[in-house]
Parts: structure tokens; C-alpha cells; sequence
């Protein structure tokens, strides 16, 4: 065996790719890394700011503080303070004996209102990870071991090549087989192909999706709309006038029918308010921007496996509309970019494609590593004219 054969083959053997079997792709990405920044500021903002409410009114004692005449006794005092917390309405006078009441409940509700929103923002997350994950899983871990076998058959199928011209004592016979197996495609392994395509007509993973998206967008429409009419119209108002006529003091005739009572906590209503306004603002066009990479397909990650043999999902144009369950998939394989090992070697070898002087002959990594491997990728001239020459 000439030194020429054999570091060909170890330059084929190299090339091959590590079997992995066993426990595989534990790191599998099941979210995309925008998605799931989405989802801890969506979920997790939320709580952390419950948890500054909650600590601030723990650190300052009572929420508010009443104006009590100085004839109250401290028992007295306390109930005034209990009772305008437990109503929070504010009475104003709206012309000659009339009353107007207005309430203050989002001040005491806003750590639940907090919560609830963050329960809230967790639902789309529940919808992801029941509905779509399982089949995603499956999805992903069968088309990467799948990719990353191609790349294997395609290496081995040169070594066996390289072995029968090394026994092959008539090159023309060998030339002949080698023409004829890419004219019968024997070279090509469709089941992957067909998976992708059967998926090009599959929607169950791009409706989840898009219902993902779409229940953020809803729900951060909807806390806009909370904030905007319950807590706009109080954002302000730090005094409110209390009617302490109930209970302890119903039937006390020098206790004054309204009493001012200032709102400790206001800052921090007024901080949670805008720092909800504003994270939730900042996540709108990341979202957005979410549902559009839907629109259009990742054409640089098909470009580097139509160098696999039956992968040319491109060349034939077989992508139509973009917004199915292959889009999906190839945009959480490039998420999972480091578990595709032949992607890597893929990559560097469609870059020597473009650097090869015979282009034109090179058309699949089969081609490419039988030019590596010291074999012409088609017949040989010298070896094509005499078989013209028989034929005249």
C-alpha cells in the first residue's frame, strides 16, 4: 500500500464523526435564547418587584399614616389607621352636600396584582413546554442524529471507494461503477429529506409558537390596560380624606365625620407602576421581532448540509411558505449549533469548495473528500476519450 493510500485513509478516518450513543444531547435547547429571556423578565420582573413591595411595607410599618384629632385616645388612633386602610376610599366633597367616593384598592392589592401577573405570564410558557416540547425533542434529537449520520455514511461510503480503486486493476470498470451509482442515486439517503419535507406540510409546532407570542403580546396588552385605568387616575394622589364614622367611633359625637390620611408607600406604587410600564415596553419588539424570524427561512445553515448527498432541499426549491414546523425546527437546530457536529466540518469544507479550482465537479462531501483522498471526483479525460474512440 503506497504512503498515498494510506494517509488518505487516515485523513477519511479522522474525518468520521464519534458515535454517541448513550445518554445523548443532555443539553438539548428546547427554547429559543430570545424566548427565554422573554420569559424571565416577563415572569420573573413581576416578582421581584411583589418582593420590594412586600419588604418595603414590612421595613416601614404601616402603610398609611392618619392625621387623629388630638383628642383620640392611642386605641382610638390605632382603629382610625386600621379602618381607612381597610376601606382605602377617598370622599370628596362634589358640590353642596354631595359626596363622591373614589377607591384606592390598587395600592393594597398591588403585591397580588404583582403575582397575578407573573402567573399570568407563565401560562404561555405552561403552553410551550406541554404542547410543543415533546414533539420538538423528538423532532430535534432524530434530525441531528440523522444529519450527523449522513456525514458519516457519505466518509465511509469514500474509504470503500478508495478500496475498490486500490483492487480494481482496470480503472475504466471502476469509473463505470462509480457513474452509474450517481446516476441511479445510490449515493443518496432520502428518508432525511422526506422527514424534512413531510414537516414543511406539519403546522402543530409554528401554531404553538405563534400562540406562544401571541398570549405575551395579549397579556402585556392587558396589564397596559390595568395600569392605564386603575392606577393612572391615583398615580398621584398621595392624601386621601377617610370616613372614620363606623364601628368604634359610629356614635361618638365629637369625632369629625372625615379625617386626611397620607399614603407611606406611595413611592414605591408609583416605582413598581413604571418599571412594569417599562420592562413590558422593552419586550414588545423583542417579541416581535420572535413572530418575523418566522417569515423567512435560515438559508446559510441548508446551504452548508446540501454538501450532504439527497439534502438538497435548496437547489430543488422545495421551500415554500416559511411559516411551518421545518422553520421551527431549523431555527432550534441553529440554537443547537453545538450539538451538530458536522456542522463544523461542513462548514470548513463548503469554505474549500468555494477556494477549489474544479468547482464545477464538486457538488456533495462525497465528491469533495474523494478529491481529498487523491481521487479524481469524475472520470478522467485520459480515461473517457478511449472509450469515445471505441464507439467511432
Amino acid at each position: 500500500m503506497s504512503l498515498a493510500h494510506t494517509a488518505a485513509e487516515y485523513m477519511l478516518s479522522d474525518a468520521l464523526l464519534p458515535d454517541r450513543r448513550g445518554p445523548r444531547l443532555k443539553g438539548l435547547r428546547l427554547e429559543l435564547p430570545l424566548d427565554r429571556i422573554v420569559k424571565f423578565v416577563a415572569v420573573g420582573s413581576p416578582l421581584l418587584l411583589m418582593s420590594l413591595a412586600f419588604a418595603q411595607e414590612f421595613s416601614s410599618g404601616s402603610p398609611i399614616s392618619c392625621f387623629s384629632p388630638s383628642n383620640f385616645s392611642v386605641r382610638q388612633a390605632a382603629y382610625v389607621d386600621s379602618s381607612c386602610w381597610d376601606s382605602l376610599v377617598h370622599h370628596e366633597q362634589d358640590g353642596p352636600g354631595q359626596n363622591k367616593m373614589k377607591s384606592l384598592w390598587p395600592h393594597k392589592a398591588l403585591p397580588y396584582s404583582l403575582l397575578a401577573l407573573a402567573l399570568l405570564m407563565y401560562l404561555p410558557v405552561l403552553l410551550w413546554q406541554y404542547a410543543a416540547v415533546p414533539a420538538l425533542s423528538s423532532d430535534l434529537l432524530f434530525i441531528i442524529s440523522e444529519l450527523d449520520k449522513s456525514y458519516n455514511r457519505s466518509i465511509r461510503l469514500v474509504q470503500h471507494m478508495l478500496k475498490i480503486r486500490q483492487k480494481s486493476s482496470d480503472p475504466y470498470v471502476f469509473w463505470d461503477e462509480l457513474e452509474k451509482a450517481r446516476k441511479e442515486r445510490y449515493f443518496e439517503f432520502p428518508l432525511l429529506e422526506r422527514y424534512l419535507a413531510c414537516k414543511q406540510r406539519s403546522h402543530s409546532l409554528v401554531a404553538t409558537y405563534l400562540l406562544r407570542n401571541s398570549l405575551f403580546l395579549l397579556f402585556t396588552a392587558a396589564t397596559y390596560l390595568y395600569l392605564g385605568h386603575f392606577h393612572l387616575d391615583i398615580f398621584f394622589q398621595e392624601e386621601f380624606s377617610c370616613s372614620i364614622k363606623t364601628g368604634l367611633l359610629s356614635d361618638e359625637t365629637h369625632a369629625p365625620n372625615l379625617i386626611t390620611c397620607r399614603l407611606t408607600l406611595l413611592s414605591v406604587f408609583q416605582i413598581v407602576s413604571l418599571s412594569s410600564i417599562a420592562i413590558y415596553t422593552i419586550l414588545v419588539p423583542v417579541i416581535i421581532y420572535n413572530l418575523t424570524r418566522l417569515c423567512r427561512w435560515d438559508k446559510r445553515l441548508l446551504s452548508v448540509y446540501e454538501m450532504l448527498p439527497a439534502f438538497d432541499l435548496l437547489s430543488r426549491k422545495m421551500l415554500g411558505c416559511p411559516i411551518n414546523d421545518l422553520n421551527v425546527i431549523l431555527l432550534f437546530l441553529r440554537a443547537n449549533i453545538s450539538e451538530l457536529i458536522s456542522f463544523s466540518w461542513l462548514s470548513v469544507l463548503c469554505v474549500l469548495k468555494e477556494t477549489t479550482t474544479q468547482k464545477h465537479n464538486i457538488d456533495t462531501v462525497v465528491d469533495f473528500m474523494t478529491l481529498l483522498a487523491g481521487l479524481e471526483p469524475s472520470k478522467p479525460k485520459h480515461l473517457t476519450h478511449p472509450a469515445c474512440d471505441e464507439h467511432s
